[in-house]
This record gives C-alpha cells, structure tokens and sequence, in this order.
C-alpha cells in the first residue's frame, strides 16, 4: 500500500516527509509500547502509536520503518519532526484511535506482524 493510500484511508495531516508518499509499506505495527515494538515486530514498513516522545522515532529506525502515524490526535514536538525529518521519515497524524487506525488499514489490505509473542 502506498503510504499517499494510507494517509487518504486515516484523514491524517503529513507532519514531514511529504516527498515520500508515493514509498510503499507492506506490513504494520500498532503499539504504545515500544519494548514490544523491538521484542515482536518483523519486517514492518509502519508504526501507529500514539506515544509521542523521540523514542519512537528511534525505535522506528531501528526496525527499518518508513513511516510513522501518530494517532488519538496526538502532535509530537519540533524533536521528534526534526528527527524522522533527517532521516526520511514520513511522520502522519490522524485523529483516529490505534484501533480504528489499524483496522482501517488492515481491511484495505495492509497485513499486521509475522512476528510471534513468545
């Protein structure tokens, strides 16, 4: 799915990385948590959170993201712009909920984790 389909699908606003819509996500991670986001997510392109701290960003590095939806309305600060910005992030902000996000994007085709909870 391409990340322009996705930001149509939430109504999200782009916070940065508007060049970057036309990129291809193939998988999703929803998760406030981001110890669970490192311990179980496998080959995601997406992270719906609405956690909003620096964290999430790295977090997203460190799993070969591409993108991260902030969802419940939530506005991560200029740190967390800059941020995903230096690294080719595209950040989207949607006022719908983690769950209704990812229902959303996984009824139009956008499949979840291969990774297992142990």
């Amino acid at each position: 799915m391409k990340i322009s389909k996705m930001q149509e699908l939430l109504e999200a606003k782009v916070l940065c990385g508007e060049e970057f819509l036309g990129r291809h996500v193939y998988s999703a991670c929803g998760c406030d948590l981001m110890s669970d986001v490192l311990a179980f997510a496998k080959d995601q392109a997406v992270l719906l959170t609405g956690l909003v701290n620096p964290q999430v960003v790295r977090t997203a590095l460190m799993m070969d993201m591409n993108c991260i939806v902030f969802t419940r309305s939530k506005q991560p600060g200029d740190d967390i712009i800059n941020l995903a910005r230096e690294h080719e992030l595209v950040v989207l902000s949607t006022d719908k909920s983690l769950y209704t996000s990812c229902g959303l994007l996984y009824t139009n085709g956008l499949v979840g984790s291969k990774g297992v909870a142990k």
